[in-house]
């Protein structure tokens, strides 16, 4: 996890890792998306997310937080770039099975906000963007735009929810990350979560801040391959595969998870993560 969870841009264009887009999306999927069920269940529990709940979902991935959302009985829309992971998303929300009746409250988007806009339809009551920020430095880029987008889509007051990285001490998977940073320097660099980042995303946004949380999301693993390819999987790693290659990725992610291995092979990393809940104007 979008990042850590967040899934990376690289900042110059011609740096494209090799790597197999349906298989990592595969690994996403099946692997590191079920990290933040602690944080969608929090969210919506504290949201009261039901029937009467219309949500557009940024970023939306391989659709498991939308997934949580409809089997609470809400409208639920996704968006995300990624025709990839758009495509498991489809396979958990809109099944082509005989017998299955397709619901018409749930839609998935492959673009950006402003294509999920429909002529008459009413707003939205409530926006995620449940991408974890404030590991890398930079790593909020482009979530801004997203909001521009997706807040003239919501009802006035709509809930708007942001997600971010807890303090460094509090999250195992931090020391981990560094890998990331210090194989693609001067790139990327690390930087700690800071306590106001998710404020300062949604002023920038033109959004109130209106109440926040915090949620333990421990990241584990059946093994270190499985560790390896999850955390690969959320795209962070891309540009130190660029500046070096996979072989000495997996290598040096290897060797940072050794740490956080159990006697019986498994691989568990504390953490905790934090939601900020604002609203639209």
């Amino acid at each position: 996890m979008t990042p850590t969870l967040v899934r990376q841009h690289l900042p110059h264009a011609g740096a494209v890792p090799r790597v197999d887009l349906r298989a990592r999306a595969r690994d996403w999927s099946e692997i590191q998306e079920r990290m933040l069920v602690p944080l969608y269940e929090a969210v919506y529990e504290r949201l009261e997310v039901g029937p009467a709940t219309r949500l557009l979902g940024l970023g939306c991935g391989s659709g498991l937080s939308l997934l949580m959302a409809a089997a609470r009985g809400a409208a639920v829309t996704g968006v995300d770039v990624s025709p990839e992971r758009m495509t498991l998303a489809r396979e958990r929300l809109l099944p082509e099975t005989p017998g299955t009746r397709a619901r018409p409250d749930i839609r998935l988007v492959e673009g950006s906000p402003r294509d999920t806009a429909v002529p008459g339809a009413s707003g939205y009551t409530l926006v995620t963007a449940f991408e974890p920020i404030g590991c890398l430095a930079g790593d909020s880029e482009g979530l801004g735009g997203l909001l521009a987008e997706a807040a003239p889509l919501a009802r006035r007051g709509a809930a708007v929810v942001l997600a971010g990285w807890g303090p460094p001490e509090r999250c195992a998977t931090a020391s981990v990350m560094r890998v990331a940073t210090k194989l693609a320097e001067p790139v990327r660099h690390w930087r700690p979560a800071c306590r106001d980042d998710l404020e300062d995303v949604a002023q920038r946004a033109g959004l109130k801040p209106d109440g926040s949380g915090r949620v333990a999301c421990p990241f584990g693993y059946a093994d270190v391959d499985s560790a390896v390819r999850g955390l690969k999987s959320t795209g962070l790693f891309d540009a130190a595969m660029t500046a070096t290659d996979q072989e000495q990725v997996d290598k040096e992610l290897t060797e940072a998870l050794h740490p956080h291995q159990r006697q019986d092979g498994t691989v568990w990393m504390p953490n905790v993560f934090r939601y900020l809940i604002a609203r639209t104007p």
